[in-house]
């Protein structure tokens, strides 16, 4: 394993048990192996260490929203079940994303955030393809609650998060939730 990727999954792990404000760059090399100071060969600091991470994470599930197949609800289908997967085996990560978002600073919050847009409006786009009836904001409030139910395993209890079925049922959770915007549902 290369030294880079010591220091990052290091830091997810350590960011995950004490916050990113709970931990210095000392205790972070000498987990990674390696001593404070020799930390700064890889990365400037924390904030690059964390910027490096939600962007890995951010380029996985990016790359998961490109259409594949030439039917909507197949590619919507394969893009919860990518997000699913992708939330089961990195719950910590997902769980110091949720967290941790508003400790990134400038300049990697500025561009993050412009990645971010984009990979809301590709899910969207995906979403609109199954549910072409639907307007705007509904395809908006569908997107954000079907990304709320697949992450919100990272909070759960490590029991649950760890049964094997887990990724079916959320998938279902997901999909079934987002099938309401294909029917009228009553306005208060």
């Amino acid at each position: 394993m290369d030294r880079d990727r010591k220091i990052l999954d290091t830091a997810a792990a350590v960011f995950f048990e004490k916050g990113f404000h709970g931990v210095g760059v000392d205790e972070l090399g000498k987990r990674a192996g390696l001593s404070g100071p020799a930390l700064y060969r890889h990365f400037s600091g924390k904030d690059e260490i964390l910027a490096a991470l939600f962007n890995e994470a951010l380029d996985e599930l990016l790359s998961a929203t490109a259409p594949v197949y030439d039917e909507p609800e197949r590619d919507l289908d394969r893009l919860i079940r990518h997000h699913v997967n992708f939330t089961v085996n990195h719950r910590h990560l997902v769980n110091v994303y949720q967290r941790e978002d508003r400790s990134l600073v400038d300049p990697w919050k500025r561009q993050f955030d412009r990645r971010r847009r984009q990979y809301i409006a590709r899910w969207e786009t995906a979403v609109a393809r199954c549910f072409p009836g639907a307007d705007k904001a509904e395809i908006a409030a569908g997107t954000q609650a079907c990304l709320g139910v697949i992450f919100s395993v990272a909070y759960w209890p490590t029991s649950l998060a760890s049964t094997p079925a887990l990724p079916d049922l959320i998938t279902g959770f997901a999909a079934n939730g987002l099938s309401t915007l294909g029917s009228q549902v009553a306005r208060s």
